[in-house]
């Protein structure tokens, strides 16, 4: 789905099957123009790639040395689309950004087991993390979008599509049992009270370090684990490595000074400023998070509940989307998470498959929690698993082969891009 498995660039969470044993590697790979590619990159979706395909690296050393050439190769093509982008001016939205940074947070501490031990991982602080995740989505964001500009009248005419499939169809497989949902999401959201508890414990903590209490005790009770296990401390950082409410307080300060609280997308801060350095800072803090309480999940719950009766009574699922759905990815496409696998969906969100169990194509399901908040699904359609036909299945044929020629298009493109800047690979190997 759009806010679960549709996002578009590579999904690093999948690397943390590093904990094997795998230690990231810093060393320059590849360089394009004056942008450098490191091994840890390439090795980090070569990971990701094994993981997708069951491939254990240990075992199959030669699978997994054709997939950090395969990992190299996409990396470079990446710069190659952001040199274009720079070219092009073409930006990202910075809404877009922090939707999917959010998420791939989530799901990296989720599979790390917890932010310290990700920090263990990576060798560096969550802050750090984020800003990395940060950078590489970004990255991803603008190199799709010039890839859309370029291939946008790329078209395929009935007989391209035809030729297709009668080149392709044995390799196009069996369509599985699949489903085409939509959902409303309420978010579970803290409310006024959760805020002022968090405000009113940030006081306090501000007010007995005043009065000469240890900060780096005293951030153990921190909402950032990673940092509170070290007294609060982020190290030396620069500005555009915070949230902008964190940098402009904590820019402010001299070394040993106090701020007030500040408050950010992530909660309360008590920040102390340690040492400047030239354009870096050493800062510690202690983040009070505004955690939803139980009248705030009621509040979700009865919200859902009220949209739901709006839809029973005949309301209009788009019009309800529009008005009610938190989840922005999805909001301006009529609330349409995509046509998924049955088996696909139940690993992704096991939730949706027995919220659906029962629910008639056109129909709506009860409300169902996830981690996400609470939804409820529109089942759009539903198919059984049956061969791939021409005529029944021309749309989906029809997007496969205009997927097949865009790919071919961009090919030629990036051969030209290449001739034109400058490609070095230090690694043979991964040519």
């Amino acid at each position: 789905m759009k806010r679960i498995g549709k996002i578009i660039f590579s999904t690093i969470f999948i690397l943390l099957t590093m904990l094997s044993g795998q230690e990231l590697l810093d060393r320059i790979v590849a360089v394009v123009d004056d942008e450098i590619v490191l091994e840890s990159e390439v090795t980090q979706m070569a990971w990701m790639m094994a993981a997708q395909m069951g491939v254990d690296p240990a075992r199959d050393q030669t699978k997994f040395a054709e997939f950090r050439k395969i990992a190299a190769n996409n990396i470079v093509t990446k710069e190659l689309l952001v040199i274009q982008a720079d070219k092009d001016t073409i930006n990202a939205d910075e809404q877009q950004i922090e939707t999917y940074l959010n998420q791939q947070m989530q799901m990296a501490t989720q599979q790390a087991g917890g932010e310290e031990k990700l920090e263990q991982i990576f060798g560096m602080t969550i802050s750090r993390i984020r800003r990395n995740y940060r950078d590489d989505i970004e990255k991803e964001l603008r190199a799709n979008a010039v890839q859309e500009q370029k291939l946008a009248n790329v078209t395929v005419n009935r007989r391209e599509v035809r030729e297709f499939y009668n080149t392709m169809k044995d390799s196009l497989g069996r369509i599985n049992d699949t489903v085409d949902i939509s959902h409303i999401l309420v978010e579970t959201q803290p409310g006024e009270k959760a805020r002022m508890e968090a405000m009113e414990k940030a006081i306090q903590i501000r007010k007995e370090l005043l009065d000469g209490a240890d900060f780096a005790e005293l951030a153990k009770q921190s909402a950032d684990p990673g940092s509170a296990q070290r007294g609060g401390d982020l190290g030396f950082m620069s500005r555009d490595e915070f949230v902008k409410e964190y940098a402009e307080a904590a820019f402010s300060l001299q070394p040993g000074e106090l701020s007030d609280i500040v408050e950010s997308q992530f909660g309360f801060h008590i920040i102390k400023l340690e040492d400047k350095r030239g354009e870096k800072i050493h800062t510690r803090h202690i983040l009070i998070s505004i955690t939803p309480t139980r009248e705030d999940e009621i509040a979700a719950a009865a919200r859902i509940k009220d949209i739901h009766r709006q839809l029973q009574d005949g309301a209009d699922f788009v019009a309800l989307v529009e008005e009610f759905s938190d989840d922005e990815s999805t909001k301006n496409d009529r609330g349409h998470l995509g046509v998924y696998e049955v088996e696909q969906l139940r690993s992704m969100a096991k939730e949706f498959i027995f919220a659906l169990e029962g629910v008639e194509v056109g129909g709506i399901s009860d409300p169902v929690k996830t981690q996400y908040g609470f939804h409820i699904l529109k089942l759009n359609s539903r198919e059984q698993a049956r061969e791939i036909d021409l005529d029944k299945d021309y749309d989906r044929i029809e997007a496969l082969a205009l997927n097949y020629k865009k790919q071919k298009e961009l090919e030629k493109w990036l051969e030209q891009m290449k001739r034109q800047v400058y490609i070095e690979y230090k690694d043979k190997s991964l040519l």
